[in-house]
This record gives C-alpha cells, sequence and structure tokens, in this order.
C-alpha cells in the first residue's frame, strides 16, 4: 500500500477520532469531572492517542523518506503534545467548496476559511487547556471556562489585557503557543486579503484596457468608413 493510499484510507476515520477526543476533552475540562468517569476519560483519550501514534508510525514507513518527516512535523507535534490532537478537525475546512468561483479565488476562500477555523479551534482548545493547567493551583486567576474562553481570545489576539494571566509553567507554553498561533494567522489574513485587493485591481485594469481597445477600434472603423465616403 502507498502512502497515498493509506491516507485516503484513514483520513476520515482520523477526523472522526478527532472530534471524539476533543469532545471528551472538553466535557472533562468544562465539567471539572472526577472519580471513575474521569478515569474512562482519560483511558478513552489515551486509546485515541494510540491511534494517532500508529497513524503516523505507518505513514512514516511508507513514506520512506526523511523529507516527509521534515515536512510533517506538525503531525509529529500532533503525537507529541495531548493537547494538539484535535487541530487534525482542521482538515475539514479544505473539503469546503462554497468560493471555488475560479482557481485563485478557491485558494483565497480555502485561506480564509482555514483561517477562520483555526482561530475557532484554537480559541476553544486554548481555553480548555488553559483551565485544564490553572485550575485548582495556587495564585491562578482562571479558574472557570468563561475566564479561560476570554484569555484565550485576547491572548490569540495579541492584546493581551493583564486582566487575566498564566501562573503555572505548562499555562505560560500555553500562552506562548496561542500568541505564535495569533500572529501567524494574522500575517495569513493580512496577505490574503492583499492578494484579493491586487487581483481586484488588476481585473479592473485589464477590464479597462480591453474597453479602451474595444473603443478605439470602433474609432478606427468610422474613421475609415468617412475615409472611405470621402472618395
Amino acid at each position: 500500500m502507498s502512502l497515498e493510499q493509506w491516507r485516503e484510507h484513514t483520513e476520515w476515520p482520523l477526523v472522526g477520532l478527532a472530534a471524539l477526543f476533543l469532545a471528551v476533552y472538553a466535557w472533562q475540562v468544562i465539567g471539572d469531572v472526577h472519580g471513575t468517569l474521569s478515569s474512562t476519560m482519560d483511558w478513552t483519550l489515551n486509546i485515541i492517542w494510540g491511534f494517532f501514534v500508529i497513524d503516523y508510525v505507518i505513514s512514516l514507513s511508507l513514506a520512506r523518506s526523511w523529507r516527509w518527516f521534515w515536512t510533517h512535523l506538525p503531525d509529529l507535534a500532533v503525537v507529541i503534545l495531548p493537547i494538539l490532537r484535535p487541530l487534525r478537525l482542521l482538515r475539514l475546512v479544505t473539503l469546503l467548496r462554497a468560493l471555488q468561483r475560479s482557481v485563485g479565488a478557491a485558494l483565497r476562500g480555502r485561506i480564509a476559511i482555514y483561517a477562520l477555523g483555526s482561530v475557532t479551534l484554537l480559541v476553544f482548545v486554548g481555553a480548555l487547556a488553559i483551565l485544564d493547567a490553572e485550575r485548582g493551583q495556587a495564585e491562578a486567576t482562571i479558574q472557570s471556562f468563561p475566564d479561560a474562553l476570554w484569555w484565550a481570545a485576547v491572548t490569540i489576539t495579541t492584546v493581551g489585557y493583564g486582566d487575566l494571566s498564566p501562573a503555572t509553567p505548562t499555562g505560560r507554553l500555553i500562552a506562548v503557543a496561542l500568541m505564535v498561533g495569533g500572529i501567524a494567522l494574522i500575517g495569513v489574513v493580512t496577505g490574503t486579503l492583499a492578494s484579493w485587493i491586487v487581483s481586484r485591481v488588476a481585473q479592473e485594469d485589464e477590464t479597462n484596457q480591453v474597453a479602451t481597445r474595444h473603443q478605439i477600434d470602433a474609432l478606427e472603423k468610422k474613421i475609415d468608413a468617412l475615409i472611405e465616403q470621402g472618395k
């Protein structure tokens, strides 16, 4: 089996596992679950993690290339860092075709949708992660999901009001990841918008040039007709 065939057969099952992981993790963190139910959820998350490890190992063996390893570091991060596993859900946005009026427009549409999906998912997952890391810790100010959601939103936009801040090393690492992600997404959105503006200006210029050429051609025909009549 080739790597492409393996990806084709496992894409949707892995997306489903990512969705299940996100649902279980969100329930566990927001509900502040303890006891037997919490243990069951931990086992569920570990089993899902095992499937992602198997997928990564098989993909790496089928690729048989270190180039694949270096170009798929995010996949490795998804395996190593448990909190990144729900990011597999971002593959869903590449299936949306609502803006595919032309090749260029489709590309910009996918980038815009991908950026919007990334922001929404990163804020939600970041809020879950920071609440999981900070709740119950001494001197921690983030003790509820609404506070965690607010903190994630202002952090990913690099605003940082300072009313809420992480107090644990894990929380600070999450903050760094969100800030880096926010800066990267702002760059993507800005670049996409600039590309769209340049494309629109170019289209307008081309349209004007075509219209001007048609007017010149019509004027030349009129002049030739007048010259013929004068003869």
